[in-house]
């Protein structure tokens, strides 16, 4: 079973390759989407943004280019190509490319209790 088939198994990837920066524009690939796991590469052209906003999972932010400016509740970080930032869950935050960035999104969301 491939968990992750979006993307060529068994191949070295550049991420930003997936997910090419447009004019204007917000583009997205999702990787993988579960009830408690979700991995999506964005790439948001200078001045775009993604509206604030809150998540019931904790999400990784991993920029791959570029510069993103991350706010966190009443904090704001700006994060460059190669660094890492965690949004906590249930806390709202908003992200604005500064330059155009691609990033790497993973949420982690609550495990599904089966009863």
């Amino acid at each position: 079973m491939t968990y992750i088939d979006k993307l060529e198994q068994g191949q070295v990837l550049d991420l930003k390759r997936e997910v090419p920066i447009a004019e204007e524009q917000m583009l997205s690939k999702t990787l993988v989407q579960r009830q408690d796991l979700g991995m999506t590469i964005f790439s948001l052209d200078k001045g775009q943004e993604i509206g604030r906003h809150s998540s019931s999972g904790d999400a990784m932010v991993n920029i791959l280019s570029g510069l993103a400016e991350i706010s966190i509740a009443d904090k704001t970080f700006e994060v460059a190509a190669g660094q890492t930032i965690i949004l906590p869950a249930n806390i709202p935050h908003a992200l604005l490319a500064k330059e155009a960035f691609q990033m790497l999104l993973i949420v982690v969301k609550p495990e599904v209790q089966n009863d």
